[in-house]
């Protein structure tokens, strides 16, 4: 299985496979017809409680990763992603600027371990 992150200020690629935006905020500045999206997924993005109350804080990392994978074992728009994920290329699609610490890399490690 090939799960991909890539920022939406980024360009696409032609091998993205599957483009699905994971975030529930549209992202600033972005044209929706310029994303060319297969799907925007709000629903697998984390709560807005657990969102407000990691801010993008890295010494919060590793707590806000176990919050978001309680969030998602009980998320239908999560195992509908592990099934995509097990057909073929996802590309996570996120508007956060740090790309280490955000959503979309949480859940593709969340779909890795579930898809694997």
């Amino acid at each position: 299985m090939d799960i991909r992150t890539r920022r939406a200020y980024d360009d696409m690629a032609e091998n993205d496979g599957y483009r699905v935006l994971v975030d529930r905020i549209w992202p600033r500045g972005v044209a929706k017809e310029d994303l060319d999206l297969d799907d925007w997924c709000k629903d697998v993005a984390p709560s807005d409680d657990l969102r407000e109350w990691f801010d993008h804080d890295p010494e919060k990392w590793d707590e806000f990763q176990q919050r978001y994978r309680k969030e998602l074992d009980h998320n239908d728009a999560a195992k509908d992603l592990v099934k995509k994920a097990r057909e073929g290329r996802v590309t996570l699609i996120y508007g956060a600027k740090d790309e280490t610490h955000n959503n979309a890399q949480a859940l593709r490690d969340y779909l890795r371990d579930k898809a694997g």
